[in-house]
């Protein structure tokens, strides 16, 4: 059998890399959440406005996302791709040399604005390099870094803040953007993202696109109604001591990794199957979280088993929102990209509701809502006309 010529070192050193620029921008967002006393105490100001570094960041990539990857929709991917890197390199090297949090959140706002949109186009460049009978894997690999980010990303920048400090940790995420810069601009061919199943939706279809994004923000939701609040149910409502919530949420953490392997080959193999099979195991999981959550064990078993099912689903989805785009899967994926906020903002504001409202025990209760519509939307989305096995045989 003769190997697709795009399976070549170099499309594998591209997509590493765009895994890696992934991890950067996540643990960039993010890390400030492991480095709140630091960066206050240096900078004289409250823990708030260090959280408002997140806050900031995190609104700034919703309200951007869909008018910026429109007004780039014409840039050539190539360019486009290493200038979203060089900004980022940039900014956050600025970032690391604030002397002020006015200068800061300027620095982090300028980093936002290219997240917005690498996440709007680096699914479709990513996919450009390879046949599409192996979409989901590629998406796998790119939303690992990603998921690495939280992982894995903020409690190493933590550490590094305790031991060198704060400004150090946006050093090292500067310079291993720029490693990611490098190797792209030594890998990434010109024209990337120009095969007809990177550029367009494989089977366009307005009204699945519509479901799949309604079952991303659903399927966040849910989840995120639980995790934002997990250490208060774990220690509140499980009695697990406070000590192990650190090596718990870490076994999320890998379980979260796992999910988007299984969830990347599962959708090569049967799309639909791929999304609804998560989405079930997430909403019997939040489920049972609510009627055995007493028990230390089953709650335990509960958190792990959220972040896999939220592993599987994330690179299923976006496979469906490159197979559904209803034009270009640049603009699809940046639509992918804001219901993924928007879902995080509705979970965390639904769950805290709950919280305050029914007590600790009731975020299961609408995490579970949540994942139960997500499914219906998954169900309702059906099966995808074009099978993966008749994209196979273009790759032999």
């Amino acid at each position: 059998m003769k190997l697709h010529p795009e399976f070549d070192r170099r499309s594998v050193a591209a997509l590493l890399a765009l895994s890696v620029a992934a991890f950067c921008f996540v643990t960039t967002e993010t890390v400030p959440v492991g480095l709140l006393s630091e960066i206050s105490g240096d900078l004289k100001i409250s823990p708030s406005q260090v959280g408002l570094l997140v806050t900031g960041y995190a609104v700034t990539v919703v309200v951007v996302t869909l008018p910026l990857v429109r007004l780039l929709a014409r840039v050539p991917r190539r360019p486009l791709i290493l200038g979203l890197m060089a900004l980022m390199v940039v900014s956050t090297a600025l970032s690391a040399a604030a002397q002020g949090f006015d200068t800061l959140l300027a620095a982090r706002v300028v980093t936002a604005l290219s997240q917005a949109v690498f996440w709007g186009v680096v699914a479709p460049v990513a996919a450009g390099m390879f046949p599409a009978r192996v979409r989901g894997r590629v998406m796998a690999v790119v939303f690992t870094g990603g998921s690495i980010g939280p992982m894995l990303g903020v409690p190493a920048g933590t550490w590094l803040a305790q031991i060198a400090g704060w400004r150090w940790v946006f050093v090292a995420l500067s310079a291993l953007g720029l490693l990611a810069f490098v190797t792209l601009a030594a890998a990434l061919r010109v024209g990337a993202a120009q095969q007809e199943h990177a550029e367009r939706g494989t089977t366009p279809d307005v009204r699945r696109y519509t479901l799949v994004l309604a079952t991303n923000t659903l399927a966040v939701a849910g989840f995120f109604a639980v995790f934002t609040y997990s250490s208060e149910f774990i220690v509140v409502v499980a009695a697990i001591p406070a000590a192990l919530l650190g090596p718990l949420l870490l076994a999320r953490g890998v379980a979260d990794f796992g999910g988007i392997a299984v969830g990347g080959i599962a959708s090569d193999r049967n799309q639909l199957l791929a999304v609804v099979i998560p989405a079930g195991l997430l909403t019997i999981t939040l489920v049972g979280m609510y009627g055995l959550g007493t028990s230390p064990v089953a709650a335990g078993a509960a958190i792990v088993m959220t972040g896999l099912a939220m592993g599987a689903l994330t690179p299923a989805v976006q496979n469906r929102v490159m197979e559904f785009a209803p034009g270009g899967t640049d603009i699809a994926s940046a639509g992918g990209s804001v219901a993924y906020n928007v879902g995080i903002a509705l979970g965390s504001s639904l769950g805290a509701f709950s919280l305050a409202q029914f007590g600790t025990r009731s975020i299961a209760v609408t995490g579970a809502a949540l994942a139960a519509a997500a499914l219906l939307a998954a169900i309702a989305t059906g099966a995808t006309v074009r099978e993966p096995a008749a994209v196979a045989k273009e790759t032999v």
